[in-house]
């Protein structure tokens, strides 16, 4: 219990650092939502008519600023997200939110995953036999392809699979838009076709992480006097691989995994940018541009909760796995 209430403190003293930053840091920006709205209507409003017309959406840029911060806790905390006053002047802020975080989920979660899965197994196999063949080849390449940038790696693609191919594989946005979106195959096939090239972008740069750290534990993990017992009783090495030391190899990358996890919801905002795919990282990147407050500050809020779930849900994994983190907390 009280390792239960030290973590839900944690959680809720996190969770108000990062609203609060999460609302002064966009207010020392450059520029302002007025300045903005007065360069979309091409300056045609006074400053009055801009102000009043901010008002309407919910944003006063007139009140103390301190009142903004309570108003904003309570809104932020009871789903009343306002009404953006970017790109998207007058559209509720959750049904903003709420069209980009399925493809985000559905872009960078799975393959996120995915790539963690893969990148396990590899490790696992190559802290295993290492030395071998596969331990030889495989983590000099993901060196490289770890450390290369996303955007780099997605303008190659589009090059080579779009450019090259005159249109192989499509190279923007995320369904062919002569289609209606719609549970039929066409739609469903198109959307896949159409998340080949972020989907890949992610995999090349972010498996050879998970590769090289599995495989860094994989080999501390097999010099464990338990490891060796397991050898000694004659046990099989499928099952000492799996049983004795992947399982324990697997623990410390489950962290990096919750985060990973956790900021899945920000999304590849590189990547989504790259291929104009519409997730909720290419959405904060336009509430920047647009300097959207209230879009901003929900992202932002989302992004944060996340990851803090994320950090939780790990935490009870390692318990549920591991007894000896039960018996210390």
């Amino acid at each position: 219990m009280r390792y239960l209430l030290r973590r839900g403190g944690f959680f809720l003293l996190t969770l108000w650092a990062a609203l609060t930053l999460n609302f002064f840091i966009p207010r020392f920006m450059p520029g302002s939502p007025l300045d903005a709205l007065r360069i979309r209507t091409k300056d045609k409003l006074s400053t009055e008519a801009l102000a009043q017309m901010l008002t309407a959406f919910g944003f006063k840029p007139n009140e103390n600023i301190f009142v903004q911060y309570w108003d904003y806790l309570g809104h932020m905390l009871t789903g009343q997200w306002g009404i953006s006053i970017g790109g998207t002047l007058g559209q509720p802020v959750s049904e903003i939110v709420m069209h980009a975080l399925p493809w985000t989920l559905g872009l960078v979660g799975v393959t996120t995953v995915i790539a963690f899965l893969l990148g396990s197994l590899i490790g696992v196999l190559a802290g295993w036999r290492r030395g071998g063949k596969l331990d030889s080849v495989l983590p000099p390449i993901f060196v490289i392809t770890s450390a290369l940038p996303y955007f780099w790696v997605g303008l190659l693609l589009i090059l080579v699979f779009s450019v090259w191919t005159n249109g192989w594989l499509p190279s923007d946005f995320n369904y062919d838009t002569s289609l209606q979106p719609s549970f039929s195959w066409e739609f469903i096939g198109s959307v896949l076709q159409h998340a080949v090239l972020p989907a890949a972008t992610i995999l090349i740069t972010s498996i050879g992480g998970w590769i090289l750290t599995m495989r860094n534990n994989m080999i501390t993990t097999l010099a464990e006097d338990y490891v060796r017992m397991g050898r000694a009783k004659g046990l099989s090495g499928w099952r000492v691989m799996t049983t004795y030391a992947g399982r324990n190899a697997f623990l410390p990358n489950l962290s990096g995994f919750a985060m990973s996890l956790g900021f899945v919801i920000s999304g590849s905002i590189l990547v989504e940018y790259v291929f104009n795919y519409p997730g909720l990282g290419y959405l904060l990147y336009n509430s920047v541009v647009g300097t959207d407050y209230p879009v901003m500050q929900v992202l932002f809020m989302l992004f944060t909760v996340a990851v803090l779930f994320a950090l939780i849900a790990c935490d009870v994994a390692i318990a549920w796995l591991d007894p000896r983190a039960r018996t210390e907390g």
